[in-house]
């Protein structure tokens, strides 16, 4: 344990700090104003320390730092380190993807909607975000069918002769080459925009005005279609009741804390509506005190938003912020003004409501279905914290391809960026999953540490045997092993899992349905769908590659143009038209044709 005589060690500049278990690894990252005044509150009577500071004190045996110029330098430093080590002991946001948004691109004449996961700070309008992906497509397919804005690609737009079936069937305008006037497409867009800000009132108003005046010009058929096309938006827009009054952008923070943790939601509220939100769960977190809220709020917020992302005006939490740094830093990522304050008045307060409801339904969904580290180690009759998982499964596809695919979780989270496939060319034909898992030991081992709390096997008792005779052949016997198999007897249509460990001939207690046996379920069929995924990407590049002789105009010449500049057919296959026409001795009209027959392979599939 590190004691308090190294304080005088430490500068008095603002940085980030660093504090290490003794092997090495970080377990808590901070920042600081004066990185030896707060380091100095670590080292007070544990009385008066906070029950987490208590807890990992003890753990702590060195303590490194890296000075900034400034606080907000410090505060992005701190940000980007905790993402890059996931310490124990920070607050990690784990889920961390980007959510789907709509672009409306305004450079181009005539925009075309898509679906993206990146804000891009050229001048285009976005709209949301959606945390479903699914939901966001059945979206689009709702305006491609209601409104006839264009949906190519730009590249495809510029080279078009004729008009596609798009404009055949009603759900274009055909700019690209019909005298289509900017104007007349505007109009399209600004109901688009409406739509998905949705301001109903006044995009039904704007409609059944147009309508009348086809109907008074005796066009009945196109009053016919809009009159359609506003009850079909009748029956699926207006399913949001507006919260604020003044029809603002904002993200609203709500927290609840239980024994186990503290829930947290977000609320994405635009044009003064509720359009979707997320929740996120913070274990071994305590949020006891306002000060408590605000601290993981904060953490939460530095994580959370990126300049990719799309973020509002004005984030509003139950407290505020402690930090007034962060408001800089959020105004850099979003080139514009940002508020992170508490809520004032009742319409505001009341989202901190719904948003605390949400937090408070997450924190009792995870209460009932999570295990912490030294749950699981108990239930698995291990000593110490089960807190990273490796968990691996030998497949392949009737002999061939033999391959062992390996997962990582952490703390229950997947770690993908860990996750590893082996191939053994030499097994193939043997369709041998205990030869696989004794060759894979041996690589694994040659890897290094982080060395796996608990190496998982998707298998039996046979699997289980096969690996730890590798283990002890190759001298490593201290790495713990269990083995998941499915069981004999079926409840209600399912199969019940079992769980071998070593030097046991019967299977472990676990209750059905149990936390522990419920997150070893799910590493376990994560790994399977990783193997999976990999047997299959494999199987259809090997395809591709033999496809590719075979495809009109592809010559010995284009071939190996293309092998030169793409590592697989399978990335041939994702190469857009300008990629291909770049490429020397292509020019666009054989890039086109080229990029088409590519296509081809995959339709055929």
């Amino acid at each position: 344990m590190i004691s308090r005589e190294i304080l005088p060690t430490f500068p008095t500049c603002p940085g980030v700090y660093l504090m290490k278990n003794a092997s090495g690894r970080i377990v808590y990252v901070g920042k600081a104003k004066h990185l030896r005044r707060r380091l100095a509150s670590y080292f007070q009577p544990e009385h008066r320390l906070p029950p987490k500071v208590r807890i990992m004190m003890p753990k702590v045996e060195s303590i490194d730092f890296l000075c900034t110029a400034t606080e907000k330098e410090a505060l992005l430093l701190e940000a980007s380190l905790i993402k890059k080590h996931r310490p124990k002991y920070n607050i990690v946001l784990r889920d961390d993807k980007e959510y789907v948004l709509f672009c409306l691109s305004r450079n181009h004449p005539y925009p075309a909607l898509r679906l993206t996961r990146k804000v891009l700070r050229d001048g285009s309008v976005f709209f949301g975000p959606f945390t479903s992906a699914l939901g966001a497509r059945e979206t689009k397919r709702v305006i491609d069918r209601l409104f006839p804005l264009r949906k190519c690609r730009d590249t495809v737009f510029a080279n078009r002769t004729r008009p596609c079936l798009q404009y055949h069937i009603g759900r274009c305008l055909g700019p690209c080459c019909l005298p289509v006037s900017e104007e007349d497409y505007r109009q399209v867009v600004r109901r688009v925009e409406l739509f998905l800000s949705g301001k109903s009132d006044e995009l039904m108003a704007g409609l059944h005005a147009q309508m009348m005046r086809l109907s008074d010009a005796l066009d009945f058929e196109g009053a016919a279609r809009l009159r359609d096309s506003i009850r079909a938006l009748r029956e699926t827009v207006e399913r949001q009741a507006a919260v604020l009054s003044d029809g603002r952008d904002l993200d609203v923070i709500g927290v609840h804390g239980n024994e186990n943790g503290a829930g947290l939601a977000i609320v994405f509220v635009r044009q003064g509506r509720i359009i979707d939100g997320q929740s996120f769960w913070f274990a071994d977190t305590a949020v006891e005190t306002p000060e408590d809220q605000t601290r993981l709020t904060d953490s939460f917020v530095m994580q959370y938003y990126t300049p990719e992302r799309f973020i509002p005006a004005r984030i509003i939490t139950a407290f505020g912020s402690l930090d007034p740094a962060l408001e800089d830093a959020l105004a850099d990522m979003r080139g514009g003004k940002v508020g992170l304050a508490k809520a004032r008045g009742d319409q505001e307060r009341r989202l901190i409501d719904i948003a605390s409801a949400n937090a408070k339904a997450q924190a009792i969904r995870q209460r009932r279905t999570t295990t912490t580290p030294a749950e699981l180690a108990r239930a698995l009759g291990m000593e110490g914290e089960v807190e990273r998982i490796e968990c691996v499964d030998a497949s392949h596809i009737q002999g061939e391809g033999m391959r062992v695919g390996m997962v990582v979780f952490v703390d229950g989270r997947e770690e993908k960026s860990a996750y590893r496939t082996y191939s053994f060319p030499e097994l193939e034909g043997t369709a041998d999953d205990y030869l696989a898992l004794a060759s894979f030991v041996a690589r694994r081992l040659k890897s290094g540490p982080p060395w796996p709390d608990l190496l998982l096997i998707d298998g039996g008792k046979g699997q289980l045997a096969s690996v730890e005779r590798a283990l002890a052949e190759n001298g490593a016997t201290d790495i713990p092993l269990a083995a998941i198999a499915k069981g004999e007897s079926r409840r209600a249509g399912e199969l019940g899992d079992v769980i071998f460990r070593p030097g046991r001939k019967n299977p472990l207690a676990l209750r059905p349905g149990s936390p522990e046996m419920l997150l070893l379920q799910h590493v376990r069929d994560t790994a399977h769908r990783y193997i999976i995924s990999r047997l299959r990407r494999h199987k259809r590049a090997a395809q591709l590659s033999s496809e590719l002789d075979r495809l009109p105009g592809v010559g010995p010449k284009t071939a190996r143009l293309l092998w030169e500049h793409f590592d697989s057919a399978l990335a041939m296959t994702k190469a857009g038209v300008e990629e291909l026409a770049a490429l020397p001795g292509l020019g666009p009209k054989k890039a086109e044709a080229l990029h088409a027959a590519l296509k081809s392979l995959i339709k055929a599939d």
